[in-house]
C-alpha cells in the first residue's frame, strides 16, 4: 500500500514538473503592423519569449502602427533584436498609431 502511494506521488510530481517546464510556445492570435512601404503585414501566432525582427522593415524605414491582436503582451522596439531605449508595451487588443516606429517585437 505504501509503495503504491509513493509511485502515485512520484508520477504526479513528474507530470506537474513536465507541464510547468513546457509553457505555451506561441502568442495566440495575430500581430499587425505597417511595413516600410506602408502595406499591412501580419505575424500569425508569433513565437513567445523570443525576439522577432519584423519583415519588411529597414534601417532607413521602420514599420509603424502596431496592433496586438494576440492574447499575449507585446513589447515593440525601434531597434532590431529587441534592443534600445525606445520601446512600447502593447496589451492584448491594443493598437498604437502611425507615429510609433518599430523593427522588432517580443511576446510574453
Amino acid at each position: 500500500m505504501r509503495l503504491r502511494h509513493t509511485v502515485i506521488a512520484s508520477t504526479s510530481a513528474l507530470l506537474l514538473a513536465l507541464s510547468a517546464a513546457n509553457p505555451a510556445q506561441a502568442a495566440t492570435g495575430d500581430f499587425e503592423y505597417r511595413g516600410s512601404l506602408g502595406f499591412l503585414r501580419t505575424l500569425e501566432d508569433p513565437a513567445s519569449r523570443e525576439c522577432i525582427n519584423l519583415p519588411n522593415t529597414t534601417q532607413l524605414t521602420p514599420g509603424s502602427s502596431p496592433f496586438n491582436k494576440t492574447l499575449s503582451t507585446a513589447t515593440v522596439f525601434l531597434d532590431y533584436d529587441c534592443n534600445g531605449d525606445i520601446y512600447y508595451v502593447l496589451n492584448p487588443g491594443q493598437k498604437l498609431g502611425f507615429n510609433v516606429k518599430l523593427r522588432s517585437v517580443v511576446f510574453n
